[in-house]
């Protein structure tokens, strides 16, 4: 094997690989996992060229289609295996979470975490307002499931355990939304919603992760360019913002969670397919 087809393996592996300190769930092909919902809509596997584009292969269905796929445009890229329903119109604004969920029809605001699809929904008085994919737990990193409350909410906080290792600088973890703090251990472990990179597999360590392509430019593009990653002209404004979204449902518009204290209820089902 030459020196060159070595660095080339060696990168495709990089550009699969989860960005915080220790390697992720990988796959070259997210035709291989699958959701409950699935089995709704007809699709068929598409492996993808470096020169192809969500806008350029699916026009105003580009959102929908990464949202089937539960993927950012960050690893939208050659060599990936991607679902494409055979009816675009059939995804358009694409949700497998119920519109209504009973149990919260008394809660101004609700969040609801369905590992097993790999979605969050956000609710008022039981009816459906928000809903994005999310990267949720490797194996031996799983959000517990559960009933949980958001206690604190920071825009710009870090994680003080992981780097981003192409880079080195702490992982963010921007508009984060703590729900959970695991005390049963020897030290103690925080649970967050928070954006990050969502590659349409299991990718996180517990936390419940969503869109967001703003840090991505920020931390990323120097190095992607570098590696010759091709969609930098597609990751541009409007970016996907999933985080900042829920993130000001949660605090509001003009709040900064200084002084944040007592957030919606998040009810976290289901196991992931991976």
């Amino acid at each position: 094997m030459t020196l060159i087809t070595r660095a080339y393996i060696i990168i495709l592996m990089l550009l699969v690989v989860s960005s915080t300190g220790s390697a992720a769930v990988k796959t070259k092909s997210l035709c291989e996992i699958r959701y409950p919902s699935d089995a709704g809509i007809e699709w068929t596997c598409l492996k993808l060229k470096w020169t192809d584009t969500p806008s350029g292969l699916f026009g105003e269905h580009w959102q929908d289609v990464l949202r089937f796929n539960r993927m950012d445009r960050r690893h939208f890229f050659g060599g990936i295996s991607i679902k494409v329903p055979k009816q675009l119109e059939e995804v358009r604004d694409f949700t497998p979470l119920p519109q209504s969920y009973p149990d919260a029809a008394g809660e101004a605001k609700f969040i609801l975490v369905d590992q097993a699809e790999m979605f969050l929904g956000a609710y008022e008085y039981g009816e459906l307002v928000l809903s994005f994919p999310a990267a949720v737990g490797i194996e031996g990193h799983r959000v517990p499931n559960g009933t949980f409350k958001i206690d604190t909410a920071d825009p710009n906080h870090e994680s003080n355990l992981y780097t981003v290792e192409e880079i080195g600088r702490p992982y963010p973890m921007h508009y984060g939304l703590r729900f959970y703090i695991d005390k049963s251990g020897d030290g103690w472990q925080s649970y967050w919603i928070h954006g990050r990179d969502v590659p349409g597999y299991p990718a996180s360590h517990g936390c419940i992760g969503l869109y967001d392509e703003e840090m991505q430019v920020d931390y990323y593009s120097a190095y992607d360019r570098k590696v010759n990653k091709p969609y930098y002209h597609e990751l541009k404004k409007p970016y996907l913002e999933a985080a900042k979204e829920l993130y000001q449902w949660v605090v509001g518009p003009t709040g900064d969670g200084a002084n944040f204290r007592d957030g919606p209820r998040v009810v976290i089902i289901g196991n992931p397919p991976l």
